[in-house]
């Protein structure tokens, strides 16, 4: 079912509140001053039932110009706009900017009500129309019914209702990118229910009972109750004025500007990519890095704009550019804004949100620019290429796509399906659908390849890396399942081998020549001389004083050729002795049946600094079991 929401615009005075009393029969001026004043100060909100039985949401905005704030606020989520003109004043200076804030935030039809026919002639009211439709010539509104009323006199309010009927049925129904948001225009506190947020719900549907969170503060409610248009119900869905009983919140912490969303679908930024379009009215060029105020949903937020082309914007002119915010904003790509001047404030431009997360740009950078044009005409599948790319290792998932792109999941999932299997993506997890693109995992092993090369440079006498130090090494956000993935990638490819902790590249092999194999004959020569009786691992290395890490290297890599044996941290024998030993050692336990410390020492007239280690090692090496104070060969256990 559709569901639509009308809302007024028009300069002050000019009788909006009137005539939504005469159609619907609500006040929406409720506050005090508005009633003392006879202005509107805020929104008001109301419902009209149409001829053919469809009710749509109305938004009575503020017509003066001291509240255009809050008419901006009442503008996000309409779907049509009822612009009036009285026909005693005409256009005045509000309607023009009215109208404009309407254009920039995408509203794309309407109608107008000419009030107060009942103050002027017949043929002053002619020409009032004509003045309007020149006024409206170029504009969306520009084809639009001219309604003449009076809400006094009641006067032409079963035509405009007719009017509206008509314009709402030609509405084609919104585009839903199903991510749940209501940007909160009112909140207050009702006696035995507590906090009551209310807003339009622009985007996506919600139910009693789900969980909400509260953005930018990031607070987590539930929904204790629904109403839409005064009724309880169990769902609310996008077009629909909603309120909502939020469980267990209070009322301070939530404020005109906030916006519900389901956790983790959308998130605060400080920083947006946008379109922006400055009005052909203005009178001087905007500056790059001017102050502006930014209206996105119901919020204002102090932002300075970076202009990525040029240096200067001209009236009439568009260009991409980024915004830098004062404070935290919620936004979805594809959302339409209003910029207004920081001072004197008046409305400047508006635009369009390209991406709600970007990094900061380099200005006049070509591969930016390209990135924005491939943003705002790609199609989709090079736009969700466009995002993954600016995520690099780390990735995005389905969710972060869908608020970054401003599309549904469902057709996110379709175009993802079709680019895993042309290789254009990177499926990382199949929970949460996180993706990389093809490019930056080819980046990813081709610098684990890179690495790993510069390491075997570095440390010839080193087998591989290991895959801690690689991880490091690569100088990058990337997780553990992504640094994996591509290192068994690099492995199915036959381009690197894993052995258990550490990782070479297939073509290494370890060459000793020159230098470091005349350290390696001196090392053998060494313990090959000193028999069952070698000096200490640590002296040995100290003998090669200015090279002593090669030869620590070099130990390490004849130790695991079994050149040597390392039978303790700081005793190692060359193989050839420790098999003599071996041999003769197990003679004697076959011809004794056991052996202790002393019949070693017969055995080898060592002394007691290697005997204890020696016969340790023998039973960890599986030759013999220490039973008692003696030795048995374990053969016969």
């Amino acid at each position: 079912m559709k569901h639509f929401v009308l809302g007024t615009a028009g300069h002050v005075d000019h009788g909006k509140t009137a005539l939504i009393k005469a159609l619907t029969g609500v006040d929406t001026d409720r506050l005090k001053e508005e009633k003392e004043r006879g202005i509107t100060i805020e929104l008001g909100f109301a419902s009209l039932t149409l001829p053919s039985n469809l009710t749509v949401g109305v938004v009575d905005v503020p017509g003066h110009e001291k509240f255009i704030k809050n008419m901006v606020s009442g503008a996000a989520g309409i779907d049509l706009v009822m612009l009036v003109i009285a026909a005693d004043e005409g256009v005045m200076p509000q309607t023009k900017e009215h109208l404009h804030i309407c254009s920039l935030l995408g509203i794309t039809c309407g109608l107008v009500a000419l009030t107060k026919i009942d103050l002027v002639e017949a043929d002053w009211l002619e020409l009032v129309k004509s003045e309007i439709a020149e006024f409206l010539r170029g504009s969306f509104l520009q084809d639009a019914p001219i309604v003449p009323v009076s809400a006094i006199k009641q006067e032409g309010l079963s035509d405009l209702k007719d009017a509206i009927d008509a314009t709402v049925r030609q509405i084609a129904e919104k585009t839903d990118d199903g991510i749940f948001r209501l940007p909160v225009d009112r909140v207050f506190t009702m006696k035995g229910f507590g906090t009551v947020v209310t807003g339009t719900l622009v985007s996506g549907s919600i139910k009693v009972g789900e969980e909400v969170q509260i953005l930018p503060q990031r607070l987590i409610s539930r929904i204790r109750g629904l109403q839409v248009h005064n009724m309880a119900v169990e769902e609310a869905w996008s077009g629909q004025r909603t309120a909502i009983n939020l469980q267990g919140t209070e009322r301070s912490s939530i404020n005109r500007g906030d916006v519900l969303v389901r956790p983790q679908t959308v998130w605060p930024t400080q920083r947006l990519d946008i379109l922006v379009e400055y009005l052909a009215v203005n009178s001087k060029s905007l500056k790059n890095r001017a102050l502006v105020r930014l209206h996105t949903g119901t919020s204002e937020v102090i932002a300075r704009i970076i202009l990525l082309s040029q240096d200067e914007l001209l009236p009439g002119e568009k260009a991409f550019a980024q915004l830098v915010l004062v404070n935290k904003t919620v936004v979805v790509a594809g959302e339409h804004f209003v910029l207004r001047s920081y001072s004197p404030v008046t409305t400047i431009g508006g635009g369009q949100i390209l991406d709600p997360q970007p990094v900061k740009h380099k200005r006049k950078n070509e591969k930016v620019l390209s990135e924005f044009h491939q943003l705002q005409n790609g199609s989709l599948p090079e736009r969700i290429s466009a995002i993954m790319e600016r995520t690099g290792f780390v990735g995005i998932n389905l969710c972060g796509l869908a608020f970054r792109l401003g599309v549904s999941n469902r057709k996110i999932k379709e175009v993802l399906e079709n680019l895993f299997s042309r290789k254009r993506a990177i499926l990382l997890d199949g929970e949460d659908t996180t993706v990389i693109s093809e490019y930056f995992y080819s980046q990813l092993e081709e610098l684990i390849t890179r690495n790993i090369a510069a390491y075997h440079i570095n440390n010839p006498l080193q087998e591989g890396i290991s895959k801690e130090e690689l991880k490091a090494a690569l100088g990058r956000p990337v997780s553990t399942k992504l640094f994996n993935m591509a290192l068994r990638s690099l492995g199915k490819k036959e381009t690197i081998v894993s052995d258990k902790d550490n990782v070479r590249l297939a073509a290494h092999h370890i060459q000793m020549t020159g230098d470091i194999d005349a350290i390696r004959l001196t090392i053998a020569g060494i313990y090959q001389k000193a028999g069952l009786t070698p000096p200490a691992l640590t002296d040995v290395i100290a003998g090669f004083k200015d090279q002593r890490a090669q030869a620590q290297s070099i130990i390490k890599l004849m130790v695991k050729n079994g050149e040597l044996i390392k039978i303790n941290e700081d005793l190692c024998f060359a193989r050839e002795s420790l098999d003599q030993l071996r041999k003769d050692y197990k003679a004697l336990l076959m011809k004794d049946g056991k052996a202790t410390p002393g019949s070693f020492k017969e055995l080898t007239g060592l002394s007691r600094k290697y005997i204890i280690p020696l016969m340790e090692y023998f039973d960890m090496s599986k030759l013999t079991v220490r039973v008692e104070d003696h030795r048995i060969l374990r053969e016969k256990i």
